[in-house]
């Protein structure tokens, strides 16, 4: 399966870049973390192998917001998605603002 994401800030109108972000499976286990580059996306997700299961998204929104000068509500946004289809790609991207966020299944 492959797994990808990309984070847009609806404040601003661009990608949020440097929202770092994390992967853990239904156990807790860390399986990849980093930032999101230029485009607001986050690369690191390519290289994780991830099969059938429960998994969680969480983005670091509190940080992201502190360094843009801002104050925000949410300091953590969490997506959980299960994954039923190992051999499918998985998009799960987000869109942020200071006071909210939402997401979808992606292609």
């Amino acid at each position: 399966m492959s797994l990808s994401t990309h984070a847009l800030d609806t404040a601003t109108g661009t990608p949020a870049v440097g929202l770092g972000y994390r992967l853990t499976d239904s156990a807790g286990t860390d399986l990849a973390s980093g930032v999101t580059d230029v485009d607001g996306r986050g690369p690191d997700l390519a290289q994780v192998e991830v099969g059938a299961g429960v998994y969680r998204l969480a983005f670091d929104t509190g940080g992201y917001h502190r360094a843009a000068g801002v104050s925000g509500f949410y300091p953590e946004a969490v997506v959980c998605f299960e994954v039923t289809d190992p051999a499918a790609h998985h998009h799960v991207p987000l869109i942020l603002s200071p006071f909210g966020y939402s997401t979808y299944r992606g292609s």
